[in-house]
Parts: structure tokens; sequence; C-alpha cells
């Protein structure tokens, strides 16, 4: 990632702080109504998971401008997230799910250049999660 995207995400990220957890219903409502496939492997409280990927969320793009703070993190997530079921192509669903709420929840702010900077870290990421949890480098695999 260049560092103006690392900015553009880290920025446009403070503007959904206000409303996290609207943010993150918004997240589950779409990404269960588009893999609804998914929806099984939440078994617990959803007001806590809600809060729990906020937390994750703020995390990773704090330390987007340093991603080795982050990887082993990331790294112990995914391994985490296949031994609850998670396949590797469910991060297609997830990472369109997470833009759609992105666009959403930022409206206006929303721009060409907000919309490449967040596709790029979530590519990033999960490029890297699925190749620690399944040694595959690409979700559509």
């Amino acid at each position: 990632m260049m560092p103006d995207q690392v900015t553009l995400v880290q920025t446009s990220f403070a503007q959904v702080a206000p409303i996290a957890d609207q943010a993150a219903t918004m997240f589950y409502d779409r990404l269960f109504e588009t893999a609804p496939q998914v929806k099984p492997l939440f078994k617990g409280d959803m007001a806590e998971q809600r809060r729990k990927l906020i937390t994750m969320l703020g995390a990773v793009v704090t330390g987007l401008g340093d991603l080795n703070s982050i990887l082993p993190a990331a790294s112990a997530l995914a391994k985490r997230h296949a031994g609850y079921g998670v396949e590797a192509g469910h991060y297609v669903s997830v990472g369109q799910a997470l833009l759609w709420t992105l666009e959403r929840g930022l409206g206006p702010v929303w721009t060409k250049d907000v919309a490449a900077a967040w596709t790029a870290a979530y590519s990033l990421l999960s490029d890297f999660m699925i190749a620690e949890a399944y040694g595959r480098p690409a979700a559509a695999e």
C-alpha cells in the first residue's frame, strides 16, 4: 500500500467510529444477506461479535503504517477462523460486505480514492491471512 492510501484508510475509519455499532450491524446484515452460508459459523453473541469486529478493524487500521506490528495477530486470527470453519472463499464475501458497509457509512467521504485504498488494504490483509491459514495466496482459488 502507498502511504497516501494508508492515510485515506485511517482518516476515513476515524469517521466510522461514531457509528461503529451501526456499521457493524450493517456489515453482518449484508454479509448474511449475500453469503447466507456463513451465518451458521456465528454461534455466539452477535453484540460481542460486532464489538470484536470494530476492535479488530481499529487495530488493523492503526497498524497499516507498520504492517509488521499487525501481521502476527492477523496470522493467529486467520488460523482461528479456519478452525471455526471459515473457508478461503469466504474472504471475498467479507470484503464485499465491508466495502459495501463503508460506502454507505461514509457517504460523500467514500470517494474513488478512498474505495481504492480500502480495497488495497483489505486485499493485502486477506491475501496474507488466506496464505497463513490455508497456504494459498488468493481467495479466488
